[in-house]
């Protein structure tokens, strides 16, 4: 079943990571994706993989905190296919492990800039889009460290609550309009990123396995049918919500 045929979904941070498997995923089930990020060679890479698989996708150069760019790449994409349906808010970075007194103000900044600021430069520039043809669905991907603390990186727990309220507040806002906003909060994923954090100590993997009451990480592909279904019009009546995968993690 093609849950999302002919949708026109932008994914920021898509070139690798939950990203990618989102993008693969949206394409397997009939959207047409608008890879956004940094990575040149990955985003070009992942539309040629979509390509050969029978999918639909474009490649955009995107920096979140650059405005000027975020706009170009919306109105691009919206010209190119017509309109936009739904945008997944997913490009973030973790920044530095350091407690609040030690942190620096420009360590503070580059995660609330990508982080937060970069939420808020995508909703500003879909939302007239998605105005203009109806409505759509757009996700703030947050963390369960925007639900709870752990006592480590305080900026990236401040800028996941941020945008899981953003999320609820764009909701009441946009009801109107028929654009829902709503936020997923995955648990720790099994990344090339993580990965490569845990490169020096063979204990890692077990350690975060450890952190789930499930028993293990989880995968990008867990989080990707999370994102499916709230682009999806499965999730129609969803919007100001979490949605929460992280394996048992905020049972506790």
């Amino acid at each position: 079943m093609k849950r999302v045929e002919n949708k026109v979904v932008v994914v920021t941070g898509g070139a690798s990571g939950i990203g990618r498997e989102t993008c693969l995923l949206l394409a397997k089930e009939g959207a047409k994706v608008v890879i956004a990020d940094l990575s040149d060679k990955d985003g070009k890479k992942l539309v040629d993989d979509i390509e050969s698989l029978g999918g639909v996708a474009k490649f955009y150069h995107l920096d979140v905190t650059n405005e000027q760019e975020v706009k170009d790449v919306y109105a691009k994409a919206a010209k190119e296919f017509g309109g936009i349906d739904g945008s997944i808010n997913n490009a973030g970075i973790a920044g530095v492990d350091k407690p609040t007194h030690e942190l620096t103000e420009k360590e503070w900044d580059i995660v609330m800039d990508i982080n937060v600021k970069g939420v808020f430069f995508c909703t500003k520039h879909v939302v007239p889009h998605m105005q203009k043809s109806g409505g759509g669905s757009v996700v703030n991907v947050s963390s369960i460290y925007g639900l709870v603390g752990a006592g480590d990186i305080p900026h990236y727990h401040a800028s996941k609550a941020a945008v899981r309220l953003m999320a609820k507040n764009d909701a009441l806002t946009y009801a109107k309009d028929n654009i829902r906003f709503n936020s997923i909060h995955p648990g720790f994923i099994w990344t090339p990123l993580v990965e490569r954090m845990g490169k020096e100590d063979p204990s890692f993997r077990k350690h975060l396995d450890s952190l789930h009451p499930i028993g293990h990480i989880g995968e990008p592909m867990d989080i990707a049918y999370g994102l499916l279904f709230l682009i999806s019009d499965e999730s129609k009546f969803m919007t100001g919500s979490e949605l929460i995968i992280d394996g048992g993690y905020t049972c506790q």
